[in-house]
Protein backbone atom coordinates (compact mmCIF):
# COMPACT_ATOMS: atom_id res chain seq x y z
CA UNK A 1 0.00 0.00 0.00
CA UNK A 2 2.95 2.48 0.55
CA UNK A 3 3.67 1.76 -3.10
CA UNK A 4 0.67 2.60 -4.08
CA UNK A 5 0.19 5.75 -2.19
CA UNK A 6 3.55 6.72 -3.43
CA UNK A 7 2.66 6.36 -6.81
CA UNK A 8 -0.29 8.52 -6.34
CA UNK A 9 1.59 11.00 -4.66
CA UNK A 10 4.10 11.14 -7.65
CA UNK A 11 1.20 11.29 -10.02
CA UNK A 12 0.05 14.54 -8.91
CA UNK A 13 1.58 17.69 -10.25
CA UNK A 14 4.36 19.63 -8.98
CA UNK A 15 1.79 22.14 -7.58
CA UNK A 16 -0.29 19.90 -6.16
CA UNK A 17 2.96 18.48 -4.19
CA UNK A 18 3.76 21.67 -3.39
CA UNK A 19 1.19 23.26 -2.28
CA UNK A 20 -2.04 21.09 -2.09
CA UNK A 21 -4.38 23.21 -1.00
CA UNK A 22 -3.67 25.84 -3.78
CA UNK A 23 -3.71 22.52 -6.60
CA UNK A 24 -7.10 21.95 -4.84
CA UNK A 25 -8.63 25.89 -5.28
CA UNK A 26 -7.24 25.61 -8.86
CA UNK A 27 -8.91 22.46 -9.79
CA UNK A 28 -12.19 23.41 -8.50
CA UNK A 29 -12.14 26.42 -10.56
CA UNK A 30 -11.43 24.71 -13.66
CA UNK A 31 -14.02 22.31 -12.95
CA UNK A 32 -16.50 24.58 -12.74
CA UNK A 33 -15.69 25.83 -16.84
CA UNK A 34 -17.20 21.84 -17.48
CA UNK A 35 -20.98 23.55 -17.02
CA UNK A 36 -22.72 25.64 -19.48
CA UNK A 37 -22.14 28.41 -20.58
CA UNK A 38 -18.61 27.12 -21.54
CA UNK A 39 -19.60 23.49 -21.17
CA UNK A 40 -15.69 22.37 -21.35
CA UNK A 41 -16.56 18.52 -20.25
CA UNK A 42 -13.15 17.41 -20.92
CA UNK A 43 -11.44 20.03 -18.89
CA UNK A 44 -14.11 19.51 -16.07
CA UNK A 45 -13.41 15.59 -15.99
CA UNK A 46 -9.69 16.39 -15.83
CA UNK A 47 -10.22 18.52 -13.36
CA UNK A 48 -12.23 15.80 -11.52
CA UNK A 49 -9.23 13.37 -11.97
CA UNK A 50 -6.99 15.98 -9.82
CA UNK A 51 -9.03 16.48 -7.68
CA UNK A 52 -9.61 12.17 -6.67
CA UNK A 53 -5.51 12.11 -6.72
CA UNK A 54 -5.89 15.02 -4.18
CA UNK A 55 -8.08 13.35 -1.97
CA UNK A 56 -6.32 9.59 -2.23
CA UNK A 57 -2.60 11.04 -1.22
CA UNK A 58 -4.13 13.47 1.86
CA UNK A 59 -2.32 12.10 4.82
CA UNK A 60 -4.83 12.49 7.38
CA UNK A 61 -8.45 13.02 7.22
CA UNK A 62 -8.16 16.48 8.19
CA UNK A 63 -6.04 16.99 5.03
CA UNK A 64 -9.02 15.02 3.26
CA UNK A 65 -11.37 17.18 4.56
CA UNK A 66 -9.55 20.55 3.38
CA UNK A 67 -8.93 19.83 -0.11
CA UNK A 68 -12.52 18.91 -0.63
CA UNK A 69 -13.84 22.00 1.11
CA UNK A 70 -11.38 24.00 -1.04
CA UNK A 71 -12.50 22.29 -4.29
CA UNK A 72 -16.03 22.32 -3.52
CA UNK A 73 -15.64 26.22 -2.39
CA UNK A 74 -13.94 27.70 -6.01
CA UNK A 75 -15.62 25.06 -7.65
CA UNK A 76 -19.19 26.51 -6.36
CA UNK A 77 -18.02 30.08 -6.29
CA UNK A 78 -17.21 30.28 -9.91
CA UNK A 79 -20.28 28.21 -11.17
CA UNK A 80 -22.39 30.20 -9.15
CA UNK A 81 -21.12 33.50 -9.99
CA UNK A 82 -24.32 34.40 -11.58
CA UNK A 83 -25.76 35.26 -8.36
CA UNK A 84 -23.69 38.44 -8.15
CA UNK A 85 -25.13 39.53 -10.89
CA UNK A 86 -28.88 39.78 -8.63
CA UNK A 87 -27.46 42.46 -6.86
CA UNK A 88 -27.16 44.88 -10.12
CA UNK A 89 -30.55 44.72 -10.07
CA UNK A 90 -31.94 46.38 -6.53
CA UNK A 91 -30.89 49.96 -5.03
CA UNK A 92 -31.37 48.72 -1.14
CA UNK A 93 -27.78 47.16 -1.02
CA UNK A 94 -24.36 48.07 -2.48
CA UNK A 95 -23.64 45.72 -5.90
CA UNK A 96 -19.99 44.98 -4.75
CA UNK A 97 -22.17 42.82 -1.81
CA UNK A 98 -22.94 40.48 -4.30
CA UNK A 99 -19.23 39.27 -4.87
CA UNK A 100 -18.51 38.57 -1.49
CA UNK A 101 -22.29 36.88 -1.04
CA UNK A 102 -21.23 34.09 -3.54
CA UNK A 103 -18.27 33.32 -1.67
CA UNK A 104 -19.90 33.69 1.38
CA UNK A 105 -22.47 31.47 0.23
CA UNK A 106 -19.90 28.70 -0.65
CA UNK A 107 -18.65 28.52 2.41
CA UNK A 108 -21.35 26.31 3.40
CA UNK A 109 -22.00 24.77 0.50
CA UNK A 110 -18.63 23.68 -0.35
CA UNK A 111 -19.15 21.80 3.47
CA UNK A 112 -21.36 18.79 0.97
CA UNK A 113 -17.75 18.00 -1.35
CA UNK A 114 -15.80 18.25 2.19
CA UNK A 115 -17.93 15.67 3.49
CA UNK A 116 -17.63 13.48 0.66
CA UNK A 117 -13.95 13.39 0.80
CA UNK A 118 -13.69 12.51 4.40
CA UNK A 119 -16.00 9.91 3.80
CA UNK A 120 -13.67 8.53 0.88
CA UNK A 121 -10.37 9.06 3.24
CA UNK A 122 -12.08 7.25 6.43
CA UNK A 123 -13.60 3.69 4.18
CA UNK A 124 -11.22 3.78 1.67
CA UNK A 125 -8.02 4.63 2.56
CA UNK A 126 -6.00 1.92 2.11
CA UNK A 127 -8.30 0.44 -0.89
CA UNK A 128 -7.11 0.46 -4.46
CA UNK A 129 -7.48 3.58 -6.47
CA UNK A 130 -10.50 2.03 -8.32
CA UNK A 131 -11.88 0.98 -5.31
CA UNK A 132 -11.36 4.47 -3.84
CA UNK A 133 -13.10 6.62 -6.32
CA UNK A 134 -15.95 4.27 -6.28
CA UNK A 135 -16.47 4.88 -2.63
CA UNK A 136 -16.06 8.67 -3.30
CA UNK A 137 -18.48 8.27 -6.13
CA UNK A 138 -21.20 6.99 -3.35
CA UNK A 139 -20.49 9.55 -0.92
CA UNK A 140 -20.61 12.14 -3.32
CA UNK A 141 -24.29 11.09 -4.02
CA UNK A 142 -25.06 11.51 -1.14
CA UNK A 143 -23.97 14.63 -0.13
CA UNK A 144 -25.38 16.46 -3.47
CA UNK A 145 -28.73 14.80 -2.18
CA UNK A 146 -28.18 16.36 1.15
CA UNK A 147 -27.38 19.79 -0.35
CA UNK A 148 -30.85 19.69 -2.83
CA UNK A 149 -32.80 19.43 0.69
CA UNK A 150 -31.02 20.43 3.98
CA UNK A 151 -31.78 23.81 4.85
CA UNK A 152 -34.46 24.27 2.11
CA UNK A 153 -31.76 22.75 -0.28
CA UNK A 154 -29.40 24.81 -3.07
CA UNK A 155 -28.46 22.02 -5.30
CA UNK A 156 -27.06 24.49 -8.03
CA UNK A 157 -24.95 22.66 -9.68
CA UNK A 158 -24.76 19.29 -9.56
CA UNK A 159 -21.68 17.84 -11.33
CA UNK A 160 -23.34 15.41 -13.23
CA UNK A 161 -24.42 18.29 -15.17
CA UNK A 162 -20.85 18.09 -17.49
CA UNK A 163 -22.24 15.53 -18.83
CA UNK A 164 -25.25 16.88 -20.40
CA UNK A 165 -24.30 16.73 -23.99
CA UNK A 166 -25.80 20.24 -26.35
CA UNK A 167 -28.74 21.27 -26.92
CA UNK A 168 -30.08 18.19 -29.88
CA UNK A 169 -28.33 15.06 -27.89
CA UNK A 170 -28.56 14.21 -24.31
CA UNK A 171 -25.21 12.73 -23.86
CA UNK A 172 -24.55 10.21 -20.94
CA UNK A 173 -27.71 11.81 -19.25
CA UNK A 174 -29.63 9.76 -21.39
CA UNK A 175 -28.93 7.51 -18.14
CA UNK A 176 -30.74 9.73 -16.06
CA UNK A 177 -34.25 7.61 -16.09
CA UNK A 178 -32.69 4.92 -14.32
CA UNK A 179 -30.41 6.73 -12.11
CA UNK A 180 -31.33 10.55 -11.49
CA UNK A 181 -28.89 13.64 -11.43
CA UNK A 182 -27.27 12.85 -8.25
CA UNK A 183 -26.53 9.31 -9.39
CA UNK A 184 -24.82 10.85 -12.73
CA UNK A 185 -22.53 12.66 -10.44
CA UNK A 186 -21.37 9.61 -8.76
CA UNK A 187 -20.57 8.25 -12.91
CA UNK A 188 -18.84 11.31 -13.24
CA UNK A 189 -16.81 11.43 -10.40
CA UNK A 190 -15.62 7.12 -11.27
CA UNK A 191 -15.14 8.11 -14.78
CA UNK A 192 -12.43 10.17 -13.83
CA UNK A 193 -11.40 8.44 -10.92
CA UNK A 194 -10.53 5.80 -13.27
CA UNK A 195 -9.24 7.70 -15.67
CA UNK A 196 -6.49 9.11 -13.74
CA UNK A 197 -5.96 6.09 -12.07
CA UNK A 198 -4.92 4.69 -15.90
CA UNK A 199 -3.26 7.38 -16.61
CA UNK A 200 -1.01 7.42 -13.72
CA UNK A 201 0.07 3.62 -14.06
CA UNK A 202 0.67 4.70 -17.73
CA UNK A 203 -2.02 2.52 -19.02
CA UNK A 204 -2.30 4.42 -21.69
CA UNK A 205 -4.45 2.16 -24.38
CA UNK A 206 -6.96 0.85 -21.59
CA UNK A 207 -7.31 5.24 -20.20
CA UNK A 208 -8.49 6.14 -24.09
CA UNK A 209 -10.72 2.84 -23.87
CA UNK A 210 -12.39 4.58 -20.75
CA UNK A 211 -12.56 7.85 -22.40
CA UNK A 212 -14.05 6.30 -26.19
CA UNK A 213 -17.67 5.84 -24.75
CA UNK A 214 -18.05 8.80 -22.85
CA UNK A 215 -16.70 11.05 -25.77
CA UNK A 216 -19.14 8.66 -28.22
CA UNK A 217 -21.95 10.09 -25.76
CA UNK A 218 -21.36 13.42 -25.84
CA UNK A 219 -20.88 13.94 -29.49
CA UNK A 220 -22.96 10.65 -31.27
CA UNK A 221 -24.80 12.07 -33.95
CA UNK A 222 -28.02 14.65 -32.55
CA UNK A 223 -31.64 12.99 -31.62
CA UNK A 224 -33.95 13.78 -34.50
CA UNK A 225 -37.63 13.93 -33.35
CA UNK A 226 -40.40 13.13 -36.06
CA UNK A 227 -42.23 16.35 -36.12
CA UNK A 228 -45.53 16.18 -34.85
CA UNK A 229 -48.75 16.94 -36.51
CA UNK A 230 -51.72 16.36 -34.02
CA UNK A 231 -51.90 17.02 -30.32
CA UNK A 232 -52.25 20.03 -27.50
CA UNK A 233 -50.88 23.13 -29.82
CA UNK A 234 -48.41 26.14 -27.63
CA UNK A 235 -48.20 29.61 -27.96
CA UNK A 236 -44.87 30.50 -25.65
CA UNK A 237 -44.00 33.96 -25.36
CA UNK A 238 -40.84 35.58 -24.70
CA UNK A 239 -41.74 39.08 -24.35
CA UNK A 240 -38.20 40.66 -23.73
CA UNK A 241 -39.17 42.46 -20.43
CA UNK A 242 -35.69 44.07 -19.28
CA UNK A 243 -34.91 43.64 -15.13
CA UNK A 244 -34.69 47.17 -15.35
CA UNK A 245 -38.08 47.52 -16.57
CA UNK A 246 -39.72 45.07 -14.57
CA UNK A 247 -40.99 47.32 -11.75
CA UNK A 248 -41.55 50.26 -13.73
CA UNK A 249 -44.96 51.10 -13.61
CA UNK A 250 -44.50 53.46 -16.77
CA UNK A 251 -43.75 50.73 -18.85
CA UNK A 252 -46.53 48.07 -17.33
CA UNK A 253 -48.95 49.32 -20.36
CA UNK A 254 -46.06 49.07 -22.84
CA UNK A 255 -44.78 45.21 -21.53
CA UNK A 256 -48.51 43.80 -21.70
CA UNK A 257 -49.11 44.95 -25.07
CA UNK A 258 -46.02 43.48 -26.07
CA UNK A 259 -46.82 40.58 -24.52
CA UNK A 260 -50.41 40.72 -26.42
CA UNK A 261 -49.01 40.94 -29.62
CA UNK A 262 -46.40 38.08 -29.57
CA UNK A 263 -49.81 36.06 -28.19
CA UNK A 264 -51.18 36.50 -31.28
CA UNK A 265 -54.93 37.76 -29.69
CA UNK A 266 -58.22 36.59 -30.62
CA UNK A 267 -57.44 33.59 -32.27
CA UNK A 268 -60.33 31.47 -32.34
CA UNK A 269 -58.24 27.83 -32.20
CA UNK A 270 -58.07 25.52 -28.88
CA UNK A 271 -54.31 26.39 -27.37
CA UNK A 272 -52.13 26.55 -24.12
CA UNK A 273 -50.65 29.99 -24.39
CA UNK A 274 -47.43 30.34 -21.56
CA UNK A 275 -46.29 33.98 -19.86
CA UNK A 276 -43.13 34.12 -18.30
CA UNK A 277 -42.77 34.78 -14.64
CA UNK A 278 -43.58 38.77 -13.51
CA UNK A 279 -45.65 38.92 -17.06
CA UNK A 280 -48.41 40.56 -15.39
CA UNK A 281 -47.76 43.51 -12.45
CA UNK A 282 -51.92 43.58 -11.87
CA UNK A 283 -53.18 41.77 -9.35
CA UNK A 284 -56.02 39.73 -10.42
CA UNK A 285 -57.48 38.19 -7.58
CA UNK A 286 -60.25 40.11 -6.17
CA UNK A 287 -60.90 40.68 -2.52
CA UNK A 288 -58.23 43.18 -1.79
CA UNK A 289 -58.31 46.44 -0.18
CA UNK A 290 -58.91 48.90 -3.02
CA UNK A 291 -55.56 50.98 -2.85
CA UNK A 292 -53.65 48.13 -4.16
CA UNK A 293 -55.59 47.88 -7.45
CA UNK A 294 -54.71 51.68 -7.95
CA UNK A 295 -51.96 51.68 -9.70
CA UNK A 296 -52.83 48.63 -12.02
CA UNK A 297 -52.79 49.44 -15.94
CA UNK A 298 -56.55 47.78 -16.53
CA UNK A 299 -58.67 50.73 -14.53
CA UNK A 300 -57.76 49.55 -11.57
CA UNK A 301 -60.38 46.59 -11.59
CA UNK A 302 -59.15 42.86 -11.33
CA UNK A 303 -62.30 41.87 -13.51
CA UNK A 304 -61.53 43.88 -16.24
CA UNK A 305 -58.09 42.92 -15.82
CA UNK A 306 -58.87 39.19 -16.75
CA UNK A 307 -61.42 39.85 -18.98
CA UNK A 308 -58.96 41.45 -21.87
CA UNK A 309 -56.58 38.71 -20.77
CA UNK A 310 -58.96 36.41 -22.00
CA UNK A 311 -59.75 38.59 -25.10
CA UNK A 312 -55.85 38.37 -25.80
CA UNK A 313 -55.47 34.82 -25.96
CA UNK A 314 -58.99 33.58 -27.13
CA UNK A 315 -62.10 31.85 -26.65
CA UNK A 316 -60.93 28.14 -26.49
CA UNK A 317 -57.43 28.89 -25.09
CA UNK A 318 -55.66 28.56 -21.45
CA UNK A 319 -53.09 30.25 -20.08
CA UNK A 320 -50.65 30.05 -17.72
CA UNK A 321 -48.79 33.26 -16.44
CA UNK A 322 -46.64 34.55 -13.69
CA UNK A 323 -48.25 36.57 -11.18
CA UNK A 324 -47.99 37.57 -7.52
CA UNK A 325 -50.70 37.35 -5.37
CA UNK A 326 -51.36 38.58 -1.68
CA UNK A 327 -52.69 37.05 1.32
CA UNK A 328 -54.37 39.60 3.46
CA UNK A 329 -54.89 40.39 6.96
CA UNK A 330 -54.95 42.85 9.63
CA UNK A 331 -51.70 45.54 9.47
CA UNK A 332 -49.48 45.03 12.70
CA UNK A 333 -47.59 48.35 12.35
CA UNK A 334 -47.47 51.52 9.83
CA UNK A 335 -49.48 54.27 9.01
CA UNK A 336 -52.46 51.43 8.07
CA UNK A 337 -52.08 49.82 11.99
CA UNK A 338 -55.18 47.89 12.48
CA UNK A 339 -56.59 47.94 8.68
CA UNK A 340 -56.58 45.20 6.31
CA UNK A 341 -53.58 45.26 3.71
CA UNK A 342 -50.79 42.74 2.18
CA UNK A 343 -49.17 40.65 5.34
CA UNK A 344 -47.47 38.28 2.69
CA UNK A 345 -47.41 37.60 -0.71
CA UNK A 346 -47.21 34.27 -3.05
CA UNK A 347 -45.20 33.94 -6.20
CA UNK A 348 -47.59 32.43 -8.28
CA UNK A 349 -48.79 31.09 -11.80
CA UNK A 350 -52.35 31.40 -12.51
CA UNK A 351 -54.39 29.58 -14.97
CA UNK A 352 -56.93 31.60 -17.11
CA UNK A 353 -59.60 30.68 -19.60
CA UNK A 354 -60.95 32.74 -22.46
CA UNK A 355 -63.47 34.10 -20.65
CA UNK A 356 -60.96 35.84 -17.84
CA UNK A 357 -62.04 33.05 -15.35
CA UNK A 358 -59.71 31.91 -12.87
CA UNK A 359 -59.32 28.38 -13.26
CA UNK A 360 -56.32 27.09 -11.20
CA UNK A 361 -53.14 28.27 -9.74
CA UNK A 362 -50.25 27.22 -8.51
CA UNK A 363 -47.84 28.74 -5.53
CA UNK A 364 -44.06 28.69 -5.69
CA UNK A 365 -42.36 26.11 -2.99
CA UNK A 366 -39.03 26.50 -3.19
CA UNK A 367 -38.65 30.50 -2.45
CA UNK A 368 -34.96 31.96 -2.31
CA UNK A 369 -33.43 33.07 0.72
CA UNK A 370 -32.43 36.79 0.28
CA UNK A 371 -34.65 36.88 -2.95
CA UNK A 372 -38.17 36.05 -1.86
CA UNK A 373 -37.82 36.56 1.91
CA UNK A 374 -35.16 37.35 4.39
CA UNK A 375 -34.25 34.87 6.90
CA UNK A 376 -33.92 36.32 10.38
CA UNK A 377 -35.63 39.29 9.72
CA UNK A 378 -35.44 41.08 13.21
CA UNK A 379 -31.57 40.25 12.99
CA UNK A 380 -30.90 41.40 9.54
CA UNK A 381 -32.89 44.07 8.44
CA UNK A 382 -31.44 46.65 11.50
CA UNK A 383 -28.26 45.55 9.50
CA UNK A 384 -29.34 47.39 6.08
CA UNK A 385 -29.84 43.86 4.63
CA UNK A 386 -33.09 43.00 2.32
CA UNK A 387 -34.03 40.90 0.10
CA UNK A 388 -33.62 41.45 -3.57
CA UNK A 389 -37.17 41.20 -4.95
CA UNK A 390 -39.07 44.05 -4.94
CA UNK A 391 -41.46 45.00 -1.73
CA UNK A 392 -41.10 44.41 2.05
CA UNK A 393 -43.04 41.67 2.55
CA UNK A 394 -41.71 38.32 2.55
CA UNK A 395 -43.18 35.70 0.15
CA UNK A 396 -44.78 32.20 1.61
CA UNK A 397 -44.06 28.84 0.33
CA UNK A 398 -46.73 26.97 -1.19
CA UNK A 399 -47.19 23.31 -0.91
CA UNK A 400 -45.25 21.57 -3.48
CA UNK A 401 -45.46 19.89 -6.93
CA UNK A 402 -49.03 20.42 -8.23
CA UNK A 403 -51.13 19.21 -11.31
CA UNK A 404 -53.45 21.65 -12.24
CA UNK A 405 -56.18 19.98 -14.71
CA UNK A 406 -56.74 22.21 -17.70
CA UNK A 407 -59.45 19.96 -19.65
CA UNK A 408 -58.34 19.64 -22.81
CA UNK A 409 -55.32 21.60 -22.84
CA UNK A 410 -53.73 18.50 -20.75
CA UNK A 411 -52.14 18.25 -17.10
CA UNK A 412 -49.88 20.79 -16.24
CA UNK A 413 -47.04 20.77 -13.40
CA UNK A 414 -45.78 24.00 -12.70
CA UNK A 415 -41.99 25.10 -11.40
CA UNK A 416 -41.43 28.45 -11.25
CA UNK A 417 -38.14 29.87 -11.87
CA UNK A 418 -35.30 28.36 -9.99
CA UNK A 419 -37.69 24.84 -8.65
CA UNK A 420 -36.91 23.21 -11.70
CA UNK A 421 -33.64 22.66 -10.56
CA UNK A 422 -34.58 20.59 -7.62
CA UNK A 423 -34.33 17.11 -8.55
CA UNK A 424 -37.28 14.45 -7.60
CA UNK A 425 -39.44 17.33 -6.38
CA UNK A 426 -41.28 18.52 -10.07
CA UNK A 427 -44.18 16.25 -10.28
CA UNK A 428 -46.85 15.24 -8.22
CA UNK A 429 -45.91 11.46 -8.14
CA UNK A 430 -50.08 11.03 -7.64
CA UNK A 431 -51.01 13.11 -10.25
CA UNK A 432 -48.71 12.73 -13.15
CA UNK A 433 -48.83 15.99 -15.34
CA UNK A 434 -48.52 15.83 -18.93
CA UNK A 435 -46.18 18.21 -19.01
CA UNK A 436 -44.28 20.92 -17.07
CA UNK A 437 -44.51 24.69 -17.60
CA UNK A 438 -41.72 26.54 -16.16
CA UNK A 439 -41.75 30.59 -16.09
CA UNK A 440 -39.18 32.40 -15.11
CA UNK A 441 -37.32 35.60 -14.68
CA UNK A 442 -33.91 35.04 -15.74
CA UNK A 443 -32.86 39.03 -16.03
CA UNK A 444 -31.46 38.23 -12.85
CA UNK A 445 -28.98 36.01 -13.96
CA UNK A 446 -26.54 37.71 -15.76
CA UNK A 447 -25.21 35.68 -19.27
CA UNK A 448 -24.08 32.61 -17.30
CA UNK A 449 -27.03 31.67 -15.27
CA UNK A 450 -29.45 30.94 -17.97
CA UNK A 451 -27.74 28.74 -19.97
CA UNK A 452 -27.14 26.63 -16.63
CA UNK A 453 -31.16 27.22 -15.99
CA UNK A 454 -32.35 25.55 -19.10
CA UNK A 455 -29.44 22.95 -18.68
CA UNK A 456 -30.66 21.46 -15.72
CA UNK A 457 -34.52 21.74 -16.96
CA UNK A 458 -33.45 19.81 -19.43
CA UNK A 459 -32.11 17.26 -16.61
CA UNK A 460 -35.62 17.16 -15.45
CA UNK A 461 -36.91 16.04 -18.19
CA UNK A 462 -35.13 13.42 -18.66
CA UNK A 463 -35.30 12.31 -15.30
CA UNK A 464 -39.17 12.77 -15.18
CA UNK A 465 -40.00 11.45 -18.77
CA UNK A 466 -41.59 14.49 -19.49
CA UNK A 467 -41.73 17.15 -21.73
CA UNK A 468 -40.72 21.08 -19.78
CA UNK A 469 -42.26 24.31 -21.14
CA UNK A 470 -40.00 27.20 -20.39
CA UNK A 471 -40.75 30.87 -20.78
CA UNK A 472 -38.95 33.41 -19.95
CA UNK A 473 -38.87 37.35 -19.66
CA UNK A 474 -35.38 37.73 -21.33
CA UNK A 475 -34.36 34.31 -22.40
CA UNK A 476 -33.37 31.84 -22.89
CA UNK A 477 -37.15 30.08 -23.43
CA UNK A 478 -37.64 26.41 -24.69
CA UNK A 479 -39.72 23.68 -25.77
CA UNK A 480 -37.68 20.72 -24.57
CA UNK A 481 -39.00 17.03 -25.07
CA UNK A 482 -38.89 14.09 -23.10
CA UNK A 483 -35.10 12.66 -24.20
CA UNK A 484 -33.86 16.09 -23.05
CA UNK A 485 -33.77 17.72 -26.93
CA UNK A 486 -34.92 20.95 -26.91
CA UNK A 487 -37.23 21.27 -30.34
CA UNK A 488 -37.25 25.30 -30.23
CA UNK A 489 -36.06 28.09 -28.40
CA UNK A 490 -35.50 32.22 -28.04
CA UNK A 491 -32.18 33.08 -27.42
CA UNK A 492 -31.34 36.15 -24.56
CA UNK A 493 -32.21 39.59 -25.38
CA UNK A 494 -34.86 38.50 -28.00
CA UNK A 495 -38.58 39.72 -28.01
CA UNK A 496 -40.16 36.41 -29.48
CA UNK A 497 -43.11 33.75 -29.80
CA UNK A 498 -42.95 29.74 -30.27
CA UNK A 499 -45.84 28.12 -31.61
CA UNK A 500 -46.13 24.30 -32.26
CA UNK A 501 -47.44 21.19 -30.35
CA UNK A 502 -46.44 20.00 -26.81
CA UNK A 503 -44.04 17.17 -26.85
CA UNK A 504 -45.79 14.05 -26.00
CA UNK A 505 -44.98 12.33 -22.36
CA UNK A 506 -42.88 9.06 -21.71
CA UNK A 507 -44.40 6.50 -19.64
CA UNK A 508 -42.91 6.99 -15.79
CA UNK A 509 -39.22 6.60 -15.71
CA UNK A 510 -37.82 3.94 -12.90
CA UNK A 511 -36.37 7.74 -11.90
CA UNK A 512 -39.96 9.02 -11.22
CA UNK A 513 -41.77 5.84 -9.62
CA UNK A 514 -38.93 5.96 -6.95
CA UNK A 515 -37.46 9.42 -6.69
CA UNK A 516 -34.65 9.52 -4.27
CA UNK A 517 -34.69 6.03 -3.22
CA UNK A 518 -33.34 5.21 -6.57
CA UNK A 519 -30.67 7.43 -5.81
CA UNK A 520 -29.60 5.66 -2.20
CA UNK A 521 -29.73 2.75 -3.59
CA UNK A 522 -27.02 3.36 -6.16
CA UNK A 523 -25.17 5.43 -3.82
CA UNK A 524 -25.26 2.05 -1.59
CA UNK A 525 -24.15 -0.09 -4.62
CA UNK A 526 -21.39 2.30 -5.46
CA UNK A 527 -19.90 1.99 -1.61
CA UNK A 528 -20.46 -1.40 -1.05
CA UNK A 529 -18.75 -1.81 -4.62
CA UNK A 530 -15.70 -0.13 -3.14
CA UNK A 531 -15.40 -1.56 -0.15
CA UNK A 532 -16.23 -5.50 -1.38
CA UNK A 533 -14.84 -5.98 -4.43
CA UNK A 534 -11.32 -5.35 -3.37
CA UNK A 535 -11.79 -8.48 -0.98
CA UNK A 536 -13.33 -10.39 -3.57
CA UNK A 537 -10.30 -10.01 -5.78
CA UNK A 538 -8.13 -10.98 -2.95
CA UNK A 539 -9.93 -13.67 -2.38
CA UNK A 540 -9.85 -15.31 -5.51
CA UNK A 541 -6.15 -14.50 -6.07
CA UNK A 542 -5.31 -16.36 -3.05
CA UNK A 543 -7.18 -19.01 -3.92
CA UNK A 544 -6.18 -19.11 -7.35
Amino acid sequence: MKERLAAAAAAVPALAQRRPALAAIVLGLVGACAYPPLHLWPLGLAALAGFVWLIYAADSWKQAAARGWLFGWAHLTLANNWIATAFTHQAKMPEVLGWAAVPLLCIYLAIYPALAALAAHLLAKKRPVWAFGLVLAGAWIVTEWLRGWVFTGYPWPPVGLMLLGDWSRPGLAKFLPWMGTYALSGVTLYIAASVADMLAERRWINAALMALPVTYFMINPPLRPEPQTDGLRYTLVQPYIPQSEINDGSKFEEQFARIARLTAPGRDESRLVLWPESAVPDYLEDGYPERYYFQMTAGGDPALARARIGKVIGPQSTLLTGVVNLNIGTLPSGINKGRPGAVSARNSVMALNGEGKIVGGYDKAHLVPYGEYLPLRPILEPLGLSRLVAGNIDYLPGPGPRTLDLGVQGKAGVMICYEIVFSGHVADRENRPDYIFNPSNDGWFGWWGPPQHLAQARMRALEEGLPVLRSTTTGISAVIDANGVVRASVGMGKAEALEGIVPEAKAPTLFARWGHALTLAWAALFIALGLGLPRVLALIRARG
